[in-house]
């Protein structure tokens, strides 16, 4: 199943871009990861019947490509998967994220990518009546998180660029 999430960013492409690979470097990407999708599992228990599936596990395995910056956008892909007890019950995501260029100081981050329902024929049709939903909602707390890092990320090297230059 098909994904996609934009958000506009205040900051510049070049802050965006910078702050996005730091963010990778520094684990903060995965920890955003982790959180959304923690939270998506979560949401996807609570829509089972009670009791269906306790004890699941919410780790989940991230793997981050290596950015691909060009003079127009970056892109770094993702890949999301549970790990643990009842780990197939989730679905897997395969996505690039995405930043373009959206004025002087503002930036476009955009997650676009598919997902595969677990549970095979099963899991298409509970896909279609309620898994989708959590899944748009997971990946949108995830660029939600992730745009606020990288606001928060260039606001703070602004920061140090302010006190260096008074120093």
């Amino acid at each position: 199943m098909f994904v996609r999430e934009e958000a506009r960013l205040g900051v510049g492409f070049a802050a965006a871009r910078s702050a996005l690979a730091d963010l990778a470097r520094g684990g903060l990407l995965l920890d955003a990861s982790q959180a959304a999708y923690g939270d998506g599992v979560t949401s996807m228990a609570k829509v089972g019947p009670p009791g269906a599936w306790p004890d699941l596990s919410k780790l989940v395995m991230i793997h981050l490509g290596d950015m691909a910056p060009h003079d127009e956008s970056a892109r770094l892909a993702l890949r999301w998967e549970a790990t643990g007890p009842g780990s197939s019950l989730f679905p897997a995501l395969d996505a690039d994220i995405t930043l373009t260029p959206a004025g002087d100081d503002a930036t476009t981050l955009t997650l676009t990518g598919v997902y595969r329902p677990p549970l095979g024929r099963l899991g298409a049709v509970l896909d279609r009546a309620i898994l989708s939903r959590v899944a748009s909602a997971t990946v949108r707390d995830f660029v939600t998180r992730l745009g606020a890092a990288i606001e928060g990320s260039s606001a703070d090297a602004d920061q140090r660029d302010v006190d260096e230059h008074r120093s």
